[in-house]
């Protein structure tokens, strides 16, 4: 299978002295998806940011399907949400227009949209069952059809690569459960690569192929009914039969 992320004895720190990462192997091949998990300070969001590029390792290397993470060549096919996502500006963005900001920033476009570009904004709002409301202020919307929204606003740049970085933090239990049967269907229709990072996986842990588990370096890697019977979080406790 081609490889999407490459990382090889991975090693970051903030300050010297202060590791927040370190002997982290890791390899994700194209269109899988992958849950990352493990305690809040565990390395989830740093590991992401060195996967994607934003940061640097101390030690080892990172790849991105095949080159340099931090000198990728094709930045514009990455969807990333990171964490608290703002929506900028006074005036009160709608769906469409967030999706089409999108669109926008993959395509390097200035000025009006061609009508392929109209077409794909159109059809990433449908694939996250927004059409309706596609001209509904997002700053109105619940949270979990807030996130429905970022994920169009990355899909109408055609990514390789979606990844989100704590997706479900302030969403209900149901609407949890919406997001990862959406994010499933995606994988399905698009073979997009997904990894999708939480302190919480129960949400995705029917869909993923992978589990991912971060506390400094990688502590377990393989399918979640593999997964010990007891994954101790400081912020829960997750118990398998």
């Amino acid at each position: 299978m081609p490889l999407a992320v490459e990382l090889d004895g991975v090693a970051f720190g903030y300050r010297p002295g202060q590791r927040v990462l370190e002997d982290v192997d890791l390899r994700l091949g194209e269109g899988e998806f992958v849950a990352l998990a493990g305690p809040n300070g565990g390395g989830k969001t740093t590991l992401v940011r060195i996967l994607l590029g934003l940061e640097r390792p101390s030690e080892g290397r990172a790849l991105l399907y095949g080159e340099p993470a931090h000198r990728f060549s094709r930045r514009r096919t990455l969807g990333y949400l990171a964490q608290r996502l703002e929506l900028g500006g006074d005036a009160p963005a709608t769906v469409r227009e967030v999706v089409s900001a999108g669109r926008l920033a993959a395509g390097g476009l200035i000025g009006p949209m061609r009508r392929r570009d109209r077409e794909l904004v159109a059809e990433a709002i449908e694939r996250v069952g927004l059409t309706a409301q596609a001209d509904a202020p997002v700053r109105t919307l619940s949270g979990g059809t807030q996130q429905r929204a970022f994920i169009a606003k990355a899909l109408a740049g055609e990514p390789s690569l979606l990844v989100l970085d704590e997706p479900t933090t302030g969403v209900d239990a149901e609407s949890q459960e919406s997001l990862a049967a959406l994010l499933d269907r995606l994988h399905s229709d698009l073979g997009v690569t997904i990894v999708y990072v939480s302190h919480e996986f129960g949400a995705v842990e029917s869909f993923v192929q992978r589990l991912v588990l971060v506390r400094r370096t990688i502590v377990f890697d393989g399918a979640p009914h593999e997964l010990p019977g007891v994954w101790h979080d400081p912020s829960h406790v997750h118990v398998r039969d």
